[in-house]
This record gives C-alpha cells, sequence and structure tokens, in this order.
C-alpha cells in the first residue's frame, strides 16, 4: 500500500510539473491563476504516450525534454524581449542580443556577475531539462510494469487524445470559429508559430531586399544644394521617446529643460521646429534606428541590417559625400571593432578609444555626452562641409552615476567628470525596483537633453543644421507611454530652418501632441528633398 501511495505521489507530482511546463506564458502579463489552472491539451498526450512506450521511451524522452527545454528558453526569451523591445524575441536575428546583455551586466555589475548569471542560466536550463526527461521517465518506468495490453489501450488512448491540441492549435492559429476544445495547447502553438515566424521573415526579407536595391536618389543630382556647404549634426540621444512629453512621471522636468534650452537658443539666434518620428525598435538596438534614418529603409531586425549592407542602397552620408561633404561617425559607445563604418558612407570615425577620453568611465558609459561634443569640436576635420552622426550614451542603462553639466572650457581631457563617476548609488542599489530605475532614467535624460541643447547655443562662425532625436523609446515598463514615437528637433538659422517650413512642424521644442508620426525611414527622402535642388535647376 505504501509502496502504490508513493508511486502514485511521484506520478503526480511529475504530471504537475510537465502542466506546469506546457502552460508556461509567453508573455509578462500571462502569470495569471487562470492560466496556470487551464488544462495543458498536450499533458494527457504524452503521459499516456509514456505509459504506451514503457521501457522504450528513453529516446523520445529525451527529444521531448530538450524540445520543452528550447522551447521554454523561448518563451523566457519572449518575456524578456517583449518587457525591454515590445516585441518578440526572434531566434534568428536576435542571437547578437544575448552577448549584447552580457556585456550590459559586465559594465553596470561587474565582470562577475556577468559570469555568474552566464553559468546560472545554463545550469538552470539543464537542470530543466533533466527535470523534464525524468518527469516523462516517471511515467514510463509505471507502463513498463503494466501488461501489453494495457500499454497498448493507452497509446491508442494518446492517439485518440491527440486530436484535441491538433484541434485547438488549428483553431487558435487560423482564427477559425466553432470548436473550441476544453483546455490549451500552448506550447504546441507556440512551436508552430516559431515555425511561421521564420517563415515570414524570410518573405519578408526578400521584399526588403528588393526595395534596398531600388533608390530614387542613385542617380539624382543637386543633393544638400540649398545648404550652400552648411554643416550637419545628426545627434541620436539615447532612450529619448515620446514618454519625455507624455508621461507624468518625466514631463515636468524634461519641459524645464527644453524651455531653459529653447529661450539659450533664441538668444543665440537660431530657429527651432519639432516633430515626430516612429522608430523601428524600442528598448535598444540603437544602430537599428540609426541605419533606419541613414537608409530611408526600415530597419528592424539585424537580418535586414545586414541586408542593408550588401545592397547598393545609398546612406544619407553616401549622398552627401557626392554633394561635397566630408563624413564623419562620432561613437562613444563603440569599444569593439566595426567594420560596417565605412559601409554606411562615413569617411572619418571617432570610436570610444579615438576621443582621447582620461576620465573614468559611468559604469557601461564609457564618457559622458558633453565630453563627446567636446572631443567633436576638437577632432572633426574641417577642410570641407561635415555631416556628422554622433550617438549619444549618457541616458543609457545602468543611469547610474548622472553626470553633470560643467563649463565647457573646462572640460579638457575628461578628468574633469572623474569625481562624477564615483558618486551616486551602485547599479544594483538603482536596480532594485522599478521607480528607483525610472527616477534615475529620467536623470539621466534630463542631464543628455540640457547637453545637447546647451551645445547646440554655443557662439560659432558658423552654425551648424542640428538635427537631434531620439533612437527609440526606453523599454516599456521604463517609458509606460508614447508607443514606439521618438521627437526630433532641428536646430538652425532662420534661413535655414525655412526650408523645413511645408512640414508642418511645431515650431520651438517640444512637438504638437496631435502632430501626424512619421516612419522613421522617411525622413532620409523627406530632407532631402527639402535640402536639394529639384532636377533641372542646377
Amino acid at each position: 500500500m505504501r509502496t502504490r501511495l508513493r508511486l502514485a505521489t511521484c506520478l503526480g507530482l511529475a504530471a504537475i510539473f510537465m502542466h506546469l511546463v506546457l502552460v508556461l506564458p509567453d508573455r509578462p502579463d500571462g502569470f495569471r491563476l487562470h492560466i496556470f489552472a487551464t488544462l495543458a491539451l498536450e499533458l494527457p498526450v504524452l503521459l499516456l504516450g509514456a505509459l504506451a512506450l514503457g521501457r522504450r521511451a528513453q529516446w523520445p524522452a529525451a527529444f521531448i525534454a530538450c524540445a520543452l527545454m528550447v522551447l521554454t528558453a523561448l518563451r523566457i526569451a519572449d518575456i524578456a524581449a517583449l518587457e525591454v523591445f515590445g516585441r518578440r524575441f526572434d531566434p534568428v536575428v536576435d542571437m547578437n542580443l544575448v552577448s549584447a546583455a552580457m556585456r550590459l551586466v559586465a559594465g553596470g555589475f561587474g565582470i562577475a556577475a556577468a559570469v555568474a548569471l552566464t553559468v546560472a542560466i545554463v545550469v538552470a536550463l539543464m537542470l530543466f531539462g533533466w527535470l523534464v526527461y525524468h518527469a516523462i521517465g516517471r511515467w514510463a518506468r509505471a507502463g513498463a510494469a503494466l501488461s501489453r495490453s494495457a500499454r497498448i489501450g493507452a497509446g491508442s488512448l494518446a492517439l485518440a487524445l491527440a486530436v484535441l491540441p491538433v484541434a485547438e492549435t488549428a483553431t487558435a492559429l487560423n482564427d477559425w470559429d466553432g470548436w473550441d476544445p476544453p483546455g490549451s495547447s500552448r506550447a504546441s502553438r507556440l512551436a508552430i508559430e516559431e515555425v511561421l515566424s521564420f517563415r515570414r521573415s524570410r518573405a519578408a526579407l526578400t521584399e526588403f531586399k528588393a526595395a534596398a536595391a531600388h533608390d530614387p536618389w542613385r542617380d539624382r543630382t543637386g543633393a544638400l544644394a540649398q545648404l550652400h556647404g552648411r554643416d550637419v549634426v545628426i545627434i541620436f540621444i539615447e532612450s529619448y521617446g515620446r514618454a519625455a512629453f507624455d508621461n507624468p512621471g518625466y514631463e515636468a522636468r524634461h519641459r524645464a529643460t527644453l524651455m531653459a534650452g529653447m529661450a539659450k537658443l533664441e538668444r543665440a539666434g537660431l530657429d527651432m521646429r519639432s516633430g515626430w518620428l516612429a522608430s523601428p525598435v524600442q528598448g535598444g538596438q540603437s544602430w537599428l534606428a540609426h541605419a533606419t534614418i541613414a537608409s530611408g529603409l526600415e530597419i528592424e531586425d539585424q537580418r535586414r541590417y545586414g541586408a542593408l549592407l550588401s545592397s547598393p542602397r545609398l546612406t544619407l552620408y553616401d549622398i552627401a559625400t557626392r554633394a561635397g561633404y566630408d563624413t564623419l561617425a562620432v561613437a562613444p559607445a563603440i569599444v569593439l571593432p566595426w567594420p560596417e563604418g565605412p559601409q554606411f558612407g562615413f569617411g572619418h570615425i571617432l570610436e570610444a578609444a579615438d576621443l582621447g577620453y582620461a576620465g573614468p568611465p559611468f559604469n557601461w558609459v564609457t564618457m559622458p555626452d558633453q565630453y563627446t561634443l567636446a572631443a567633436f569640436e576638437r577632432l572633426a576635420p574641417r577642410s570641407k562641409p561635415l555631416m556628422t552622426e554622433i550617438a549619444l550614451i549618457s541616458s543609457h542603462a545602468p543611469w547610474t552615476p548622472v553626470a553633470e553639466l560643467v563649463p565647457w572650457d573646462m572640460v579638457a581631457d575628461g578628468r574633469i567628470f572623474a569625481d562624477m563617476a564615483g558618486a551616486g548609488p551602485t547599479p544594483r542599489e538603482v536596480w532594485s525596483n522599478r521607480e528607483t530605475i525610472r527616477r534615475h532614467y529620467g536623470l539621466s535624460l534630463d542631464y543628455a537633453i540640457q547637453t545637447v541643447l546647451d551645445w547646440a547655443a554655443l557662439p560659432r562662425m558658423q552654425q551648424p543644421l542640428v538635427i537631434v532625436l531620439g533612437d527609440h523609446q526606453a523599454a516599456a515598463t521604463i517609458s509606460q507611454k508614447g508607443g514606439m514615437d521618438v521627437p526630433m528637433h532641428l536646430i538652425g538659422p532662420p534661413e535655414t530652418i525655412t526650408l523645413f517650413d511645408n512640414w508642418g512642424w511645431t515650431k520651438g521644442l517640444e512637438p504638437d501632441a496631435d502632430l501626424p508620426t512619421w516612419p522613421m525611414n522617411r525622413f532620409r527622402d523627406r530632407f532631402l528633398d527639402a535640402t536639394s535642388v529639384p532636377e533641372g535647376q542646377l
């Protein structure tokens, strides 16, 4: 009797564990009681199948364990990607994000923490697979003790019940009306969705390659002619999104900073226009937004990024080079080789090591934005008109410590920032709860905005056209509002800003909330149309 009770307990625990594995949500908002109380339709099929196979279940159990281990890893990755990027994880194009995440952890919490996290994830997945294998094995061993006819009956029932997850999956994936089996086949559905997603991605990539091969500016002349040789500086502010205007937790501070900056710019004789763009990304992958602005194509994943690099598409910087401009990328975040740089049309590249920063890093952030802008002024080539892309990073996670603006003539080699780099709470302290994270994100972003506007108002012999925009919104749990929208500000002499009057954008630095949002990929061609001489009028 005790042996039977122990066997029943073990089988029950194994069944409960398998049920939890099969119904595990793949969305951050899916952890609700009714989800876990829903019957996994695959469960009776797996357990009865294990009973039917008996000792022959060893290899099928190993296969199922591996499959569920991969599927569970994808579910966890989906939850993380939805939380940070507002989209699902794509294993084909997003594997580079794993190493990027580890570098972020190492920069904010130390190499030991990154290694420990990696080891913990690997061990947890292996332990998970082992538990699945042994849960199925427990039922298989019970089946080995059954008679042949009992195993045949279990197998027949498993085949009959397999109709249920097949029907539920087909109904859900095809939006069919009609019969809805009791329970859910969430695991089966997710596995099929991954396959279908891969096929859709391949088809979309084919369409993208065709679009990249056609460039309306390939044979156009007169590009940028209406700028009359004026420098253009495109500045990306990290994680600067519409939440800065729409979220009550941020908007008061940022609006005050923008108004103060606008007053300085007006005193410098500069005019401003502002509007909204929809970034292809959220929460990270800034380089995809940079590539979207440069190419005039929506670069929403790494496959499209790679396809762009191998295409004949001209970037904004290629076109500027043809128009007689020097081109420069200022990239303080780049600490590894970046062979793609010249492919984007940059004639000069200033990476972190090239900027001459002698101060300490601000955790992951290699140098404060003020130093980056000061170094650009000092190091930029000046023999020809210049188009520059600057990707600032002070408002990048972990958002501590937060730098402070110093007089520009005191920036020098950056050692003045040493005390700031050692001040403030640690990343571990900041990331202890979401409210602290949001507060420090807001402080970091405010510093970045203040720094850019202060720099743009500095006196110069000839003021450049400065284009300031966010690369993407912060992660959804940080931004909370604003979707994928980011602001763009055009700052320059009035005679240059009038070129963009027909865009209908708001005068000043606060875009009207009702302005239509442009897809970010529309910027390249609209900017070129506004600043170029129409064909035949040269």
